[in-house]
């Protein structure tokens, strides 16, 4: 069995669709997908992409296409994007948490033309394609008996029976025409902070910073890879299965995150690599019933977050069992990776940064005005240059010029700060900064600190207005079980900490905080209850 890193191929293909077809010669009848009705191996995979890929094209779908998936994570998802992206079609991932008018806006403005969901979604829409005069087919997840309601609706048992409408030497000659540089995906930025974009990265993008991101990791082939991470978010898609097809690790969807079924998957399915947002790791903790589950296969975790507290990391090793944690820092106009830390890092680099670029990428925190490089140990805005730096935000050319300037660095707006050996720790979002009486507040630095608090599972804090000071700090905080905190210790603790304008004025506790699908907060909806509470 290969236990190589993607580093050690040096010839792979920067494609797609050449990838699936290497990743078969490669590990041939080992398991690629690995679901409780049986395995699929990388022969297996290949063939239904390319069953698949047939099938779209059948159906009119070429090259500069968007097709748009809208599903849960399962293998008919995997098998579509990759086949899609067979004929040169850009894939348009829609989160599963969008209500239908999001949906309808994303598949406006991306001309969608190809539609693949499930039968859940189907009926929670049932309007929503109608509406659409750019969306001529809508293929059904899994196989569905339902009768038509819309123009060109099938099942995708018969969508994939339409494979036999394309000629075998025509498919292979289209097939070889996708080049690296074409566009692969249009990944849509989770929106929490304004209207969402479309970001455009291509196959060799995508195939390159994952092959580094591999193995830098240490992802292998022998690794059973649990993926609760969504496949719309570029952690559950590019640092999911794409890295994992590199690797040839086994993949393991998660359709629906839930802590029981976590760890019986673990359990069940000697699962050794299980990344995911912090917040995914303190809810395990958290759960006394771990401990009635075998869990020891655990070896790699890789997190990342503007506050990774260092207790998670050491928790994770210790209560949890993973020889390996490491945590990493991108975004999805980055294809989804900027820095990484390496597993030989000692712990606290590990714990307190979000390690350093990733081999060919330049990263400075900048004066936001000038874009001069502040000193090192200063707070500045991340800037990024480097080939995983996006194409282009779809059909936004001045939104594009903004972030990214004439002499090609991505402005990430978000601040952080870098060492004298290029470690980067992420400080706070450029946006979620507040001002009290005159003083700037990074609510990450001020979660950091409450995570230090005995008896706080989660918290997340915002700025809210309060005349004289303008704005004030409001921590919402989750208990522990059996914790015994109140507002005056959760006060007193960082008033112990912190300097005095970073104390939050107001403390709520909270059953849970308001997560979206790739496990981070929505501020948003918290500046919404606080105003509530507080008009209250």
């Amino acid at each position: 069995m290969l236990l190589e890193p993607a580093t050690s191929f040096p010839d792979m293909p920067l494609t797609l669709p050449r990838l699936f077809g290497w990743a078969a010669q490669q590990f041939g009848d080992k398991a690629a997908i690995g679901e409780q009705t049986g395995n699929i191996s990388y022969t297996e995979l290949n063939d239904a992409r390319r069953q698949a890929a047939k099938a779209f094209y059948a159906i009119g779908v070429r090259h500069g296409d968007r097709v748009a998936i809208w599903a849960p994570n399962s293998a008919e998802w995997i098998v579509a994007a990759a086949g899609l992206q067979s004929v040169g079609a850009i894939l348009v991932p829609l989160n599963t948490r969008l209500q239908e008018s999001e949906a309808a806006d994303i598949l406006h403005r991306a001309g969608v033309t190809v539609l693949v969901t499930t039968a859940e979604f189907r009926r929670a829409a049932p309007k929503l394609v109608d509406k659409l005069t750019s969306v001529n087919h809508c293929i059904l997840l899994p196989a569905s008996s339902e009768p038509s309601a819309i123009k060109e609706e099938i099942s995708w048992a018969d969508f994939l029976a339409l494979a036999e409408q394309t000629d075998n030497a025509q498919f292979i000659a289209i097939e070889r025409a996708v080049n690296p540089h074409d566009s692969a995906d249009m990944l849509f930025t989770s929106g929490t902070t304004g209207k969402a974009k479309g970001v455009l990265c291509s196959h060799e993008q995508n195939i390159r910073v994952f092959q580094t991101w591999s193995a830098t990791v240490g992802l292998r082939s022998d690794d059973n890879y649990l993926i609760i991470n969504p496949f719309f978010h570029s952690f559950g898609y590019k640092a999911g299965w794409l890295a994992a097809i590199i690797c040839g690790a086994t993949i393991l969807p998660m359709a629906k995150f839930d802590k029981q079924s976590v760890m019986e998957a673990i359990q069940r399915d000697k699962v050794t690599m299980l990344p995911g947002a912090p917040s995914l790791y303190e809810m395990l903790l958290a759960d006394d019933s771990r401990h009635n589950y075998d869990l020891s296969s655990l070896r790699l975790g890789v997190t990342g977050a503007a506050s990774v507290p260092v207790q998670l990391v050491r928790d994770m090793r210790s209560e949890l069992g993973f020889e390996t944690v490491v945590t990493a820092y991108g975004l999805t106009e980055s294809t989804g990776v900027v820095t990484i830390c390496r597993p030989d890092d000692d712990a606290e680099i590990i714990a307190s940064t979000s390690g350093r670029a990733i081999d060919g990428v330049d990263v400075k925190c900048a004066d936001p005005n000038t874009g001069i490089e502040v000193e090192r140990g200063c707070e500045g805005e991340v800037w990024v240059r480097g080939y995983n730096v996006m194409q282009a935000y779809f059909d936004m050319p001045e939104a594009t010029a903004d972030a990214i300037t004439a002499d090609g660095w991505l402005k990430t707006g978000d601040i952080g700060v870098m060492d004298a050996q290029g470690y980067l720790r992420i400080t706070d979002r450029l946006k979620d900064m507040y001002i009290m009486n005159g003083e700037n507040v990074y609510p990450a630095e001020v979660e950091k600190v409450l995570y230090g608090l005995s008896g706080v599972a989660q918290v997340a804090v915002i700025g809210v207005p309060k005349v004289p000071q303008g704005e004030v700090g409001m921590a919402f905080v989750v208990r522990k079980p059996d914790s015994k905190l109140d507002v005056d210790s959760v006060r007193t603790f960082c008033g112990s900490q912190l300097a005095s304008y970073k104390v939050p004025y107001y403390v709520e506790f909270v059953d849970a905080l308001p997560l979206n699908a790739s496990g981070k907060v929505v501020k948003t909806e918290l500046k919404t209850i606080a105003a509530d509470r507080l008009n209250s």
